[in-house]
């Protein structure tokens, strides 16, 4: 990471390099309800595998952090018009399986940002989609 992150006061640049730092921040820090603040409260995310919004985003994203995954990405292209930011990443997310063993993802997503009336940037749309799924031997 690049930028220095404070979870308690989430910043989303227009620099895509540090919206990625930030995210990873989030994500990593395994605390749901952080991460989930990255989000409109009408986001679509399918980080649990099928597009959810609301509340079920949130309790999936809760969920999900909550097995403490360990997430890496790197930003492959972005593209800024006006006030709606998009952003391609490669990823490498580690989870827990519900039998205890890991699973390693590799895959790209593709990301919507939008700036608010406040200014701030927020995720509109979070569309991760694996490339490959292999177990880890441990």
């Amino acid at each position: 990471m690049t930028a220095q992150i404070d979870l308690q006061n989430l910043d989303l640049t227009d620099d895509p390099d540090v919206q990625n730092d930030v995210f990873l921040a989030a994500f990593n820090s395994g605390q749901g309800a952080i991460f989930d603040s990255l989000y409109r409260d009408d986001s679509i995310s399918n980080l649990s595998g099928g597009p959810l919004t609301g509340q079920a985003r949130t309790d999936a994203i809760i969920a999900l952090l909550a097995t403490k995954p360990k997430l890496k990405s790197k930003v492959k292209a972005s593209y800024t018009a006006g006030d709606t930011s998009l952003i391609i990443v490669d990823y490498d997310l580690e989870i827990t399986k519900p039998d205890g063993g890991k699973q390693r993802i590799l895959g790209k997503c593709t990301d919507v940002l939008v700036r608010g009336e406040d200014g701030k940037w927020v995720m509109a749309v979070d569309r991760p989609v694996a490339d490959s799924v292999e177990d880890i031997q441990g």
